[in-house]
């Protein structure tokens, strides 16, 4: 065991499979001082309105708030890349003292006049909330001036938890929802929901459904464009991925157009079978395309299944940490890293509820480490007691990793490489066997070598207070 503490307060936040009643606390603000891996509510917006590719991204409030999210996705384009421009409108001491909605206005009046988007989206930041700027009155204005949507989102960062980053995009994106003309819109047509296009994702699923014969009116958000989400509600049936980012809009239009939803991964090949497989099964007065799901299935796991035994059988035994934004992604990461042999020892979320949790207790071996909202210490301290061979994580976990001389897989939303699907099984697999097995851990202090050192200078302090 290594002498790195837990704060008090954190405890109930985590979990020992089989050590006691499960009784995990999670949706709580982050504790002030443990250093969250969490992001803010802004962010939490942003991540899920960003790849909205031909809309204008306005973020009122100081450049900072702009700077820390600009480009903050992988999220890829067909065609515009307005959405990669970070724009701000730069709020100074006098703005705060005297007000932005001046400030606002000129900002959007002239960014639309020069880039001329199809929509534009206003997020207020922290400040927006303290001096209480009307933003709503401002997109009315501009809304009716320059003939497009502008739309408010209400995303002061102060205000709650990431989740509530991602329910302000919902209630953004609902405005736009319902606006537009479902005109040859087919019977057998889906929205694709929570599928942000990091490094191609998105073309990838679209590709499947659509060799299935099923319709794909819009992606949310990836590749966005405001058309489709105008149109949207034409649309049978949502399959939502990443249900905490974009559940609230699905059940808004479960509520408002009677479109159901269902849940659904594409990161492994259980799930990712799974996800075209319920589809066709909505849609079962259309034999075939269960058909041709299962044409698609079969051929898709031939082509890789060889190759993936191969790095099963280097893999074998490894054991890897897991911590990622939302519970559900963590589900079908468990499911990945088993069909490589790879035993989960610690699984975490940023954002997961209590229902997610008792799934992940179920899906996790006794003495798998479960926690919720962690931070670098107790990340740390249970990658070195469980010894893990590797940490799947996003941009904050790298650094972890790399300290504790372990290898590392990129799961953020700034990643280059494809994860979902079939192709992207593979992709995991030769980043998880690249990453394990690299020559530099041998030149890295290991996990071992860190416990003597810290263990060392604990005795050494000891004995100095002694002689004191």
């Amino acid at each position: 065991m290594t002498n790195i503490p837990i704060l008090k307060e954190r405890k109930k936040q985590i979990y020992h499979k089989g050590e006691g009643v499960f009784d995990l606390t999670c949706d709580t603000k982050s504790l002030a001082g443990s250093v969250s891996q969490r992001a803010c509510v802004f962010c939490g917006s942003r991540v899920v309105l960003y790849p909205i590719a031909d809309a204008l991204h306005l973020i009122h409030g100081p450049i900072g708030c702009a700077s820390y999210t600009w480009d903050i996705r992988g999220a890829l384009s067909s065609g515009p890349e307005l959405h990669r421009m970070s724009f701000s409108t730069d709020l100074r001491e006098r703005n705060i003292i005297f007000g932005g909605e001046k400030k606002l206005y000129a900002s959007l009046v002239q960014l639309i006049d020069t880039y001329r988007p199809n929509a534009a989206f206003v997020y207020c930041t922290c400040i927006i909330g303290i001096i209480g700027d009307d933003i709503d009155s401002v997109c009315k204005r501009v809304t009716e001036e320059k003939g497009i949507p502008v739309l408010p989102v209400h995303s002061e960062g102060f205000k709650g938890t990431k989740k509530d980053g991602y329910k302000a995009a919902c209630e953004s994106l609902s405005m736009l929802v319902g606006t537009g003309s479902i005109e040859n819109i087919g019977k057998y047509a889906i929205n694709i929901m929570g599928e942000f296009n990091i490094a191609g994702e998105a073309w990838t699923i679209k590709k499947y459904y659509e060799n299935m014969g099923i319709e794909v009116v819009s992606v949310f958000t990836g590749d966005g464009r405001v058309e489709n989400i105008k149109r949207s509600h034409g649309a049978s049936l949502n399959v939502v991925q990443c249900s905490g980012s974009i559940l609230r809009l699905a059940q808004i239009m479960e509520e408002k157009y009677g479109i159901p939803y269902i849940r659904v991964s594409y990161f492994g090949i259980e799930d990712m079978s799974k996800a075209l497989y319920d589809v066709a099964a909505h849609f079962k007065d259309n034999l075939e395309i269960m058909k041709k799901t299962k044409e698609i299935v079969r051929n898709e796991i031939n082509a890789i299944y060889p190759d993936l035994l191969r790095y099963k059988k280097a893999l074998s035994g490894k054991k890897a940490a897991i911590y990622v934004g939302g519970a559900f992604k963590a589900f079908s990461m468990i499911k990945a890293l088993r069909s490589l042999g790879i035993d989960v020892v610690l699984a975490g979320s940023q954002t997961g509820n209590k229902d997610d949790y008792e799934v992940l207790r179920d899906m996790c071996d006794d003495g798998t480490v479960i926690l919720d909202d962690a931070n670098p210490l107790e990340l740390s301290k249970y990658c070195i007691e469980k010894g893990a061979d590797l940490f799947v994580g996003g941009v904050k976990e790298r650094p972890i990793a790399y300290k504790l001389g372990i290898g590392f897989c990129d799961h953020n939303h700034e990643r280059k490489i494809s994860l979902a699907g079939y192709s992207g099984m593979i992709n995991l697999a030769k980043e998880v066997y690249s990453s394990v097995f690299s020559p530099v851990w041998k030149f890295a202090p290991g996990k071992n070598d860190f416990l003597k050192k810290r263990n060392s200078s604990a005795t050494k302090a000891q004995r100095h207070k002694g002689r004191i």
